[in-house]
């Protein structure tokens, strides 16, 4: 097996033989595995990557080298949660020894993770789930659908206008977000950046998505970070979840929404208290 631990405090990028591609940072002994949001999968370049290595710096600090690692390229139909699941679990066997120390699990991210400890835990020791939850909610559900029907009539414009919804919600913002839409479009699902045949096929695995019958099956402890105003992962689906995994910590952001909550300064200091509580 190969180890591809990384010696090196700035970030380098690279892909792993399943087309998994990754960003990785710091030296530390521990390793930190990130899995990002969705729908849609990429390694962060430009202002996006500056901002989250702004944010692991604590994690770098307290002795992590970190790895933000995508989901595949070129999915099949029909690859859900639980296969992206085992995707990273092989990743995990193959490049990290076996195991890493912390999961760190983020909006769509966290639903993958979920299936990661719970069926396979042997390859971590803690995780991190940063706005998630067992089920997207209603609204998140019909987001993400309408997002995924424009890709899939190759309307890439369309699809940015339906992601635009995450940052501006409502009636009153709906011309911002059509005025939005392309560029948010061009950004996110351009092929060069994610196969928007993988976005879809994330899209749909979220539709079907619901943990509920594995979280008890979940062994390793668990911190629940989460906003009581995030629409996609609100606060009642998050207490269920949390009800559900028979070690788990809630940290809750009074005010805080989806977004809001995922970028917070407070996140990674709240996950290395519960890391290394006694």
């Amino acid at each position: 097996m190969t180890d591809v631990r990384s010696t090196l405090h700035e970030p380098r990028r690279g892909a792993f033989p399943n087309g998994m591609e990754y960003l990785t940072w710091g030296d530390g002994p521990r390793t930190l595995l990130s899995v990002l949001g969705g729908p849609g999968s990429f390694v962060p370049t430009g202002t996006m990557a500056r901002m989250l290595v702004r944010q692991a710096r604590p994690y770098v600090a307290a002795g992590y080298t970190v790895w933000i690692v995508t989901r595949r390229r070129d999915m099949p139909d029909g690859h859900g949660i639980a296969d992206m699941a085992g995707d990273y679990a092989q990743v995990v066997a193959e490049q990290f020894g076996g195991r890493v120390d912390l999961v760190v699990g983020e909006s769509y991210g966290g639903m993958v993770a979920q299936y990661l400890a719970a069926l396979h835990p042997e390859r971590l020791g803690h995780l991190a789930l940063v706005v998630s939850g067992c089920e997207v909610s209603a609204w998140g559900k019909d987001v993400d659908a309408r997002l995924g029907a424009a890709l899939a009539r190759g309307d890439v414009g369309a699809s940015g206008t339906a992601f635009a919804e995450y940052l501006l919600p409502g009636d009153r913002l709906r011309l911002p977000r059509r005025l939005l839409g392309p560029l948010i479009g061009r950004v996110l699902f351009a092929d060069e950046v994610c196969p928007p045949g993988d976005v879809l096929v994330e899209v749909e695995a979220e539709l079907a998505f619901d943990s509920r019958a594995v979280l008890p099956a979940v062994r390793v402890p668990v911190l629940m970070v989460s906003g009581s105003r995030d629409r996609f992962f609100p606060p009642d689906v998050v207490e269920e979840t949390a009800a559900l995994i028979p070690d788990c910590t809630v940290v809750r952001y009074r005010g805080k929404g989806h977004l809001g909550t995922g970028t917070d300064k407070r996140v990674a200091a709240d996950v290395l208290a519960f890391v290394d509580r006694p």
